[in-house]
Parts: C-alpha cells; sequence; structure tokens
C-alpha cells in the first residue's frame, strides 16, 4: 500500500517537516512537504495525494482552514496534527473535516500506523457490516422514514435527495444502519470504523456523529447518555 501513496505533509517547522518527510518516504511513501498552508493547498490541487497529514498551526492558511478548503474539493483523507490533546484546535480540524487527528510530538511508528488505518478504511469504504437487514429482495437498500441507504451501492438519499458523504461518514452510517436500534458504545465504534485496536479519543466518534446528523437529520441518531450512539429504527 504504502509504495504507492502520496501524502502531502503541511508543517511549518522546517526539522519536525523534514525528519517526518524522510520518516515516511523510509515507509515506502511519496511525499510532498509544504511549509505553510497557501503552497500546501496548491501543491493539493496540482498533485492530488491520496493522504493530507496537516499541522493545525501553519502561516498564511491554517491547518484547519486549508483541511476545509480541502473537503470543499475532495474526500482525501486529512489527518491533523496538534501540539496539544485537549485543545480546542482538535475539535475545530475534525469539525472541518479531518478524519482522524495525531497529538505532537508523535512517534514515527505511531503516525504510519494511523496512515495506514485511514487508508484500509478509504480503501474499503464500504467495508462496513452489511449483513444485518440488507437482503436481495430490497437490493441492500436499507429505509429510515426518509432515509435510504445503499448498503451494495454505497450510496445515501434523505427524501430522494442525494447526500454527499465522506468514506469516514459512510462507515460510521453502515455500522448504524445495519444495526438500528443497538446502541453502538464509542469504544466500538473507534474499533469498527477507525479501525483502532488500542483506545482512541472518543470525541472523533462524537464529531463524526454530529456531522453525519447534519446531513441526514438530527434526530436520527439518538444518543444514550453513559452508552453511546443507536439510529432510530
Amino acid at each position: 500500500m504504502a509504495d504507492q501513496t502520496h501524502v502531502l505533509f503541511v508543517e511549518d517547522d522546517d526539522v519536525i517537516r523534514e525528519a517526518t518527510q524522510l520518516a515516511l518516504e523510509r515507509d515506502g511513501f511519496v511525499v510532498t512537504a509544504m511549509p505553510d498552508g497557501l503552497s500546501g493547498l496548491e501543491a493539493f490541487r496540482a498533485d492530488r495525494p491520496d493522504i493530507a497529514l496537516l499541522d493545525v498551526m501553519v502561516p498564511g492558511l491554517d491547518g484547519v482552514s486549508l483541511c476545509r478548503r480541502i473537503r470543499d474539493e475532495s474526500t482525501v483523507p486529512v489527518i491533523m496534527l496538534s501540539a496539544r490533546a485537549d485543545s480546542i484546535d482538535v475539535v475545530l480540524g475534525l469539525e472541518a473535516g479531518a478524519d482522524d487527528y495525531v497529538t505532537k510530538p508523535f512517534d514515527g511508528a505511531v503516525l504510519v500506523a494511523r496512515i495506514r488505518a485511514v487508508l484500509r478504511r478509504f480503501g474499503h469504504a464500504g467495508g462496513g457490516r452489511t449483513e444485518g437487514p440488507a437482503s436481495p429482495a430490497n437490493g441492500g437498500v436499507l429505509t429510515f422514514g426518509d432515509l435510504a441507504v445503499d448498503t451494495e451501492g454505497m450510496e445515501v438519499r434523505r427524501a430522494g435527495q442525494p447526500v454527499a458523504l465522506t468514506p469516514t461518514e459512510m462507515r460510521l452510517l453502515l455500522e448504524f444502519s445495519t444495526a438500528p436500534g443497538t446502541v453502538l458504545s464509542r469504544d466500538k465504534l473507534l474499533e469498527r470504523v477507525w479501525d483502532y485496536g488500542w483506545g482512541g479519543d472518543t470525541r472523533v466518534v462524537d464529531v463524526h456523529v454530529q456531522r453525519l446528523r447534519q446531513k441526514i437529520g438530527q434526530d436520527r441518531i439518538e444518543t444514550v447518555r453513559g452508552f453511546g450512539y443507536k439510529l432510530k429504527a
């Protein structure tokens, strides 16, 4: 996978940028490294990378704004890099459309593992469980009120109109729609959707659920306080 993967890396610290670029290239990734948001946006448009790593605090166009610009044009996976795990920057980055984040300073092996986990999700955007209610009789289309989820065609419609979801949002919806009425914990969703084999930050789940609600209806996914979320059947 890695030997064919093109990474856009935007980081203004010269030492971190050069060291991380070398580490990723040793793992077989092709890396375009840029020192600021504006050059990063130009590189994204010119090269169309497979994944973008964006530091939150970069000059010219900050990482959160750059993520929004990328998300306006593409569903390419985005990982935000933040120096503070408890910072509002993490939530802002996720709300802007990022799929995951990594806290600095980071271990190179951890970063590579997170990149590969994201790429596995995007390479198998339809990899959510589709056994459940889907059946040949309905062609794999699950309906919940005005919401229709095509688990084979990977398409979603609301009141007959197409809904544009990122691959991460699609995987999240598939987990809910193939088990309607079942409460799914944040840890379980991190494991199934984000491919975390270890403990992760549940804010990633919360922000993605919020983004998904905005697209499919605020009342479609119910919060079960203290346990997790469920899709209303």
